[in-house]
């Protein structure tokens, strides 16, 4: 086990040496949130809207955010090496309560764990990646960037079962997002993701995007997916804070297109990867 120091109800020690209660409600009903930052040479890549998004996921489950945003930035920056690009995983749970009972308990500290990993590049991010759709069959609070994923688990490995990198979760007759993703498609020379919503996690990723293309002249719309278009999409991606925009070049075993990343992503990847360069 690699022996990295991590942060754990307020200390920080070696990885191997953190340990949480079996008693601990996140282990027992995956009763919390989590967060996941990027780092570019040492620098929180827009940490205050990631800090938005945590503060409406604790709200969303009725958890108190146990620190100031001003607190997260100093916990936060002794796990970062500004040598490297990383990522920090956050997760908040309701902590460790006398007794395995539904009800929230009283007087209960939070647990609270940080960790820092190296971003390893995506290794299809040139050549693009198969996905495959499916329908959505999870809960209806996606939003909430809840540390129960059992149902995103579930729709990634199908598509991994089938040689594919990514599900892309089709509700009611619109494409929603991916397993572990947001999803945009060009269609008819318009750049289209699915509006903000309890159906898909509000992705920062997604929002630096949109930001990107409007200040850009790209044309971009937030609206409603059909599935029938995403079947005739000019092109396809998917986004996360740590893949960063990655095209999507056969879907359901069908080619996107002429098959290869098409140029809108060729802009957009240039443009979102001068716009990291720029903030450090």
């Amino acid at each position: 086990m690699e022996n990295k120091t991590v942060y754990l109800n307020g200390h920080y020690l070696p990885l191997n040496e953190a340990k949480v209660s079996v008693l601990d409600r996140g282990f027992l009903f995956g009763d919390g949130v989590y967060e996941v930052i990027p780092s570019y040479s040492g620098h929180l890549f827009h940490l205050q809207e990631h800090l938005e998004r945590l503060e409406n996921s604790l709200a969303g489950i009725r958890l108190a955010n146990p620190h100031t945003r001003e607190q997260w930035l100093e916990i936060l920056t002794p796990l970062l090496d500004a040598n490297f690009d990383q990522y920090i995983y956050l997760q908040i749970t309701r902590g460790v309560a006398p007794k395995r009972d539904h009800a929230f308990p009283d007087n209960t500290p939070a647990t609270v764990f940080a960790m820092c990993s190296a971003i390893v590049p995506f290794a299809g991010l040139n050549n693009g990646v198969k996905a495959v759709t499916m329908d959505d069959s999870r809960w209806k609070f996606c939003n909430i960037k809840a540390i129960t994923l059992l149902g995103n688990i579930l729709h990634r490995q199908e598509a991994i079962d089938q040689g594919c990198a990514e599900a892309l979760l089709v509700k009611d007759g619109y494409v929603i997002e991916g397993a572990a993703s947001n999803v945009f498609a060009v269609i008819d020379g318009v750049l289209f993701t699915p509006p903000k919503g309890n159906d898909i996690l509000p992705g920062i990723t997604r929002d630096v995007i949109l930001d990107i293309a409007r200040k850009n002249n790209i044309p971009c719309r937030e609206d409603k997916i059909p599935f029938a278009a995403l079947q005739t999409a000019g092109e396809i991606w998917v986004t996360s804070s740590t893949r960063e925009i990655i095209p999507i070049v056969e879907l359901d075993a069908k080619q996107v297109s002429d098959g290869k990343p098409g140029p809108v992503w060729q802009t957009m990847n240039q443009l979102f990867q001068a716009y990291k360069k720029s903030l450090s």
